[in-house]
């Protein structure tokens, strides 16, 4: 690992810099080991979960070390949002990016070596003509942000990441930095490689985020199921649709079903009307965005209760990063996924369309995120073995572990409702052939002489209610593809299964428990008054500020002020989260509300 021995001292230096400017005690998780190489010069590549404060292991290095730390982020939101926190935390930060009018005074401040921070894009950081300005005045550290985006195997593959090396071989005794919360092993060998960091330079943080609840269920009314997640959850959410216009009739459904404010975000939208909704959802504290999976690669808002996808994920990462951005202040949150079997069948439709060489792997990882909707077992450990981890075998905090479901063998009506997709020419949807199966008075079955078939009315009772949930995990794991026609044909392992060489074992969904998760989840479980007039004193200071509430305080730290009371500015100074800057520029405010209750 190389890194924390015989660097304590400034280890030891850099805890009293963490205390003074963040506020906190100690280091999180593998902080320490990565903030230890960053000040020993080691070029590192920290994977690390989200919510896991990967930020912090440049911002905090970039306060101690000589010259400027270059952050390369690949978003301009995500930019404005660090520089909002850095600042806040008192770091000299600024960004160099096309949305910004002082461009100027950030140049000069950088060459006369007045800046912690100095945020850039890859497209710019990867121009001859930033090269020549860097060379002005001294760099402290190059820091990667999202460095999956360089990899072709990292699911938000960006070309320009590729032209980061030349840049920073041109300063080839600087160190780098590579932070993301998602790479498999694939993805990271390539990251490494990519950006020329040595192997043992891997720091890896673990995947879990025990804070986060999973739960995956059959979409029967999206609009009727996520208002139902609404109702239980006051706070902000993410909702994620699978196209532009899903988006804009699920945001105006859910406006009008729940009260509450919800608003579109996709890439069709103007960029005036995208900006402002992005800034109306950051700095909210209980609106909900919908959203194509464009959104949020750029939102580092930490008090987002939930996240749900109203179709299934491109894959077991992109899963894995859409859901990390619920929770990560550390309050518990939770992540629904709502599926159908189409979602499956359009999926396999699109690995059609892809170059020869990328379908296997693509189909791989499709076949993954099957396995992670179907399962019996739990969730959460089927995430955690995707990225190479050995966890327990149930968390207790996913659907499958709370309410464990029922499975049963389905071998033999998988093979009579096979039968039948084959017997009526493969053509057919399943409402057809369920009145086939169960043998229904049915003039189009009579029609096609399908009442005349050896599979007609061979499935009843009990086993007839198998033949939804059925048709759908053999639609999932691709023994039964859809026709262009919207009809169902035999694929993948159907002929298998057909003559008795596999086995179909099948999910049977466990009643639902309504208003489950509504009394943890709140910010305010305990109902104190003092919490709520905090809460209002941060809502006046961040429009004053124009900066979103969670700059200021989280949720965690004034649940702490109203626990702990403190009455004297020392006594807020420790606590957690409360560093010198933002003590001086709110503490009075604060012990006045404080003293007031």
């Amino acid at each position: 690992m190389g890194g924390a021995n015989g660097h304590d001292g400034r280890l030891d230096e850099a805890r009293e810099t963490l205390r003074r400017l963040f506020g906190f005690d100690d280091f999180r998780g593998r902080q320490a080991d990565v903030v230890a190489r960053v000040l020993a010069r080691q070029s590192t590549l920290a994977v690390m979960p989200t919510g896991a404060g990967k930020s912090l292991t440049y911002q905090l290095p970039a306060a101690m070390i000589d010259g400027t730390c270059v952050v390369i982020s690949p978003l301009i939101a995500l930019m404005h949002d660090q520089l909002r926190s850095a600042r806040a935390n008192g770091l000299r930060a600024a960004t160099l990016t096309s949305a910004d009018a002082d461009w100027r005074e950030t140049m000069d401040a950088y060459r006369a070596g007045g800046l912690d921070l100095l945020y850039v894009a890859p497209e710019r950081a990867s121009q001859l003509q930033f090269r020549d300005f860097l060379s002005s005045a001294r760099i402290g550290l190059f820091a990667i942000d999202e460095a999956h985006c360089v990899s072709e195997w990292g699911h938000d593959f960006r070309p320009d990441y590729r032209q980061l090396r030349p840049l920073m071989d041109a300063f080839g005794d600087v160190p780098r930095l590579a932070l993301t919360a998602t790479a498999d092993e694939r993805t990271r060998s390539d990251i490494l490689q990519q950006l020329g960091i040595p192997e043992d330079g891997l720091i890896l943080a673990g995947f879990d985020r025990p804070n986060i609840r999973y739960a995956i269920r059959h979409r029967d009314n999206a609009t009727r199921q996520i208002a139902q997640i609404m109702a239980e959850e006051p706070g902000p959410g993410i909702v994620y649709a699978p196209t532009r216009k899903k988006v804009e009739d699920l945001a105006a459904k859910l406006s009008d079903a729940t009260g509450r404010p919800v608003l579109p975000y996709h890439a069709g939208l103007d960029p005036e009307r995208r900006a402002a909704n992005q800034a109306a959802f950051v700095s909210s504290e209980d609106m909900v965005i919908v959203a194509t999976i464009a959104f949020g690669m750029g939102i580092d808002k930490p008090d987002v209760r939930f996240v749900a996808h109203a179709g299934i994920p491109k894959s077991i990462e992109a899963y894995y990063q859409e859901t990390g951005r619920a929770g990560r202040d550390g309050d518990p949150a939770r992540a629904e996924m709502l599926w159908g079997a189409g979602d499956f069948a359009q999926a396999r439709q699109r690995l059609g369309e892809l170059p020869e060489a990328r379908q296997g792997e693509e189909r791989a990882r499709l076949e993954a995120l099957a396995g992670l909707v179907e399962t019996a077992g739990c969730r959460r450990a089927i995430l955690l073995r995707h990225f190479g981890e050995d966890p327990p075998r149930e968390c207790g905090n996913c659907d499958n572990c709370l309410s464990p479901p029922g499975v049963t063998d389905a071998t033999e009506t998988a093979r009579k409702l096979l039968s039948a997709v084959y017997r009526t020419g493969q053509s057919f949807g399943f409402g057809h052939l369920q009145k086939v199966l169960t043998g229904a008075d049915d003039e189009r079955v009579r029609q096609r002489g399908h009442d005349r078939l050896s599979v007609f009315g061979i499935v009843g009772g009990e086993e007839a209610r198998l033949l939804q949930p059925l048709s759908r995990a053999l639609q999932a794991r691709g023994a039964l593809v859809s026709t262009e026609h919207g009809g169902l044909a035999l694929g993948g392992e159907a002929r298998d299964i057909l003559k008795g060489d596999a086995a179909v074992m099948i999910v049977v969904p466990p009643k639902r428990e309504r208003g489950r998760g509504q009394r943890d989840s709140a910010p305010n479980p305990v109902g104190d008054p003092l919490f709520d007039a905090l809460r209002e004193l941060r809502r006046e200071l961040a429009q004053e500020g124009q900066v979103p509430p969670y700059v200021i305080f989280h949720d965690a730290t004034l649940r702490e002020m109203a626990r702990f009371r403190p009455s004297s500015l020392a006594e807020l100074g420790n606590l957690s989260g409360v560093g010198a800057k933002k003590l001086e520029a709110y503490g009075d405010a604060f012990l006045t509300v404080i003293r007031q209750h």
